[in-house]
Order: structure tokens, then sequence, then C-alpha cells
């Protein structure tokens, strides 16, 4: 490989290409354009739907420490690999679709365990090794990739739908995953320990710095308020946005001008992600965090509204802004107060309990609609919730692994190209 790809921001580029298809973007913001025509053609309520998607997330949330001790074991690309081609099939599968309930959940079973090899904490893990100073920076460009997919899979699941079907929209969707991030993966995922160059592989055969899993979840109440933070922050926002096109749909807008409203919230997660990033390498990563959460408390206010015109359109957006920002601090958040000694592990359990939450927010939604005919009683639950995230980060603390000026410890140098 030539010396400009061993460029460590290479890695950052195709980790965004590689993103734009991971669980979020596929599993969650496709759901609710598949929702409508899925309940219609298979004559099956909106709540037991989204509950196959929670027991994916659960799965998924089952699975992914076992991914983290992967990573620290073998690396990212090792585990990537296999991980994209089952998740691609699993994706495929799901145009076998039928009403019974039991072949649902089945399906979504196998989508949630596949689906645990192509997550952010992948990506996560290898640039977290390759960066220090920046970090944040590099972390928010890469999670960027997420929005990206955010804005464009779902326009490109609602063509495939109009045009062919959602069962074929399905199969679709799986080649795309596969080709997207394959390719990218094969090019440019690479762990720093293999490709370092000589002064800086000595420097990445140091201890890494960090605490070990067991100090992590019993030496602090930190862990486990980071995860049940994020976790209810996750519940709220995904609430929101996995229904938004069924909630414009309500409103009597079309598929496809509802499905921009979608689209307008995943390019405000790519500003939310990268400019997040930047922010956190210079101001204290919690203030930044909630600041976030605040803009996403006003969005769910707006969209709760049920005002027309803009009002969705802005509301939508400024959760979109903090959806992009949440896994972005959290990954960050995982180096500055537990290091990168088990980073994969204890970012592999954190974001277990996540995406076991992801799944949650839309069976609240459709439980509030299938009940109430409202969203509104959801709503005023996921501004309680969003309070509550805010209190934890307000009460974290100073960085016990602050960044260093000079490599340690597996972390190359920001200014040194490798």
């Amino acid at each position: 490989m030539s010396n400009i790809f061993r460029n460590r921001w290479w890695l950052v580029g195709g980790s965004v290409v590689a993103l734009m298809v991971s669980t979020g973007p596929i599993n969650l913001f496709t759901f609710g354009v598949f929702l409508r025509a899925m309940t219609a053609d298979l004559g099956i309520g909106r709540g037991a739907l989204a509950s196959a998607l929670l027991v994916a997330g659960l799965l998924s949330a089952a699975v992914l420490p076992l991914v983290g001790m992967m990573l620290d074991r073998w690396g990212g690309r090792r585990v990537l690999l296999p991980g994209i081609l089952l998740f691609a099939l699993a994706t495929a599968a799901q145009s076998l679709m039928t009403a019974s309930i039991t072949v649902i959940y089945l399906l979504f079973s196998f989508k949630g365990l596949a689906g645990a090899g192509q997550t952010p904490v992948c990506y996560a893990h290898v640039i977290a090794k390759w960066f220090d100073r920046d970090r944040g920076l590099a972390l928010g460009v890469a999670m960027a990739g997420v929005g990206l997919g955010t804005a464009i899979v779902p326009t490109l699941v609602a063509f495939m739908i109009e045009h062919w079907g959602w069962r074929m929209a399905y199969v679709g969707l799986g080649v795309f995953l596969l080709i997207l991030a394959g390719l990218p993966v094969l090019a440019f995922v690479r762990d720093p320990q293999k490709d370092a160059p000589g002064r800086e592989a000595e420097r990445l055969a140091a201890p890494l710095p960090g605490i070990a899993t067991a100090d992590a979840l019993k030496g602090s109440w930190r862990f486990w308020g980071l995860t049940l933070g994020f976790c209810v922050a996750v519940v709220a926002l995904n609430g929101i946005i996995t229904q938004i096109v069924a909630i414009l749909q309500d409103r009597g807008a079309s598929l496809q001008s509802a499905t921009s409203v979608l689209a307008a919230s995943g390019i405000a997660a790519i500003v939310g992600r990268i400019v997040s990033g930047w922010l956190v390498d210079r101001i204290f990563a919690p203030f930044v965090g909630v600041g976030f959460f605040v803009l996403a408390m006003i969005g769910i206010a707006l969209v709760g509204t049920g005002e027309g015109g803009m009002v969705p359109l802005v509301g939508t957006v400024l959760c979109g802004l903090t959806l992009g920002a949440e896994i972005d601090l959290m990954a960050f958040l995982v180096t500055r107060y537990f290091g990168l000694k088990a980073y994969g592990k204890i970012f592999g359990i954190m974001f277990g309990f996540f995406a076991g939450a992801t799944g949650l927010g839309p069976v609240i939604s459709g439980l509030s609609f299938d009940l109430y005919h409202s969203y509104v009683p959801a709503f005023v639950l996921y501004e309680i919730m969003l309070v509550g995230t805010c209190a934890v980060l307000l009460r974290l603390g100073p960085y016990p692994f602050p960044a260093r000026l000079h490599a340690v410890g597996g972390a190359v140098p920001d200014a040194v190209s490798a």
C-alpha cells in the first residue's frame, strides 16, 4: 500500500462509508419507511412489529460484549468482515417475512445477532487506537457515516418500495450493505499494531493506558451511570426518529415528503457528529453532551405540538443533531474515563445495553399510538428521560485519562502520518 493510503485519515474515511450501512441506518431508520407497507400487507399492528425490533436489539446487546472481547483479541478487520457478510444476508432474508409472529421474530432475531458485528463499536475500537489528541474529531467524522446513512438509505428504501415492493427492497438493501461496507473495510480498516512505522511500532508495544473491565463495572458508578444515561436518551431519540415518517403520513404527508424529513435528520446527525467531535477535543465533553440533549428536548416538544409546516422539520432536525452526537460522545467518554486497556470489551458492554435500548423507543411510541391514538404520552416520557441523562453527565467529574502530548500505549501521535 502506498504511503498516501497509509495515512490514518483514510481509515476514518473508510469508516464513514461503511457506517452508512451500520445497524442504525439499516435496522432502525429504515424501519419507519417499511412500517406502513409491511403492516398493511401482513395485517399486523405497529406495536407488534416494533416489539420484534426490540427483540432484535436485545439479542444484539447480548452478544456485543463478546464482540468487544473479539475486538480486543483479534482487531477490527477480522471481526468486521464476517459481521458485514452475515448482516447483509440477514437483511436480505427479511424479504421472507410472513404474517406469522414466529417467523417475524426469528428473522428480526437473526438480523439483530448478525448486526452486532457491524456497529460503531468495531470502528471506534480501531480509530481510538490511532488517535489521541484529535480522537474526538476522528470519532466524530467517522460516526458521521451513520448520519449520512440516515439521510441516504431511507430515501433509497422508499424508492425501492414504491417501484418493486417492500420484499425486493430488503433484498436490494442487503446487496447495497455488502458492497458499501465490505469494500471500504477491505481497503482501509487496519489495526495500528500491525501497520505502524518502525518508531511507532515501539511506542505501540507499550502497555495501553486504562483500567480492567472488572474495575470499570465494579469500581465506580460512572460506567453504570453513563450506560443508563445513554440508554434512556436513545430510547427517547429513536422513539421520535423511527416514527417520524409514520407520524407525518398520519398528518397527510406523502411517503416521499415524510421520508425527506427523516433524511434531514440524517444530515443533521452528520453535523452533530462532526461538531460534537470537534467540541469534545476543546470543551469538557459532559458539558457538550448536556447542550445537545437540551436541543433534543426542544425538538421533541416541537414535534409533539402537532403543528404543520416547518415545525416538525425543525423538531426532527434538532433530534437528529443530538442523535448524531450521542454515539460519538459515548465512544469518546469511554476512552477518557476508562482508557484503552480494555476499550473493546468495556465499550462493547456499554454499547450492548445501548443497542438493546434502541428498539424500546419504537415500541413505546407504537403502543402510545395504538392505545391513545396519539404520540404525546410517549413524548412526555421522553422529555423526562433526557433530563435524567443531563443529570448523569453533570456528575461525571474530571477525566482519569485525558489526552497526552505524546504517543502512549497505543495512541499514535496525531501530528505524525501513519
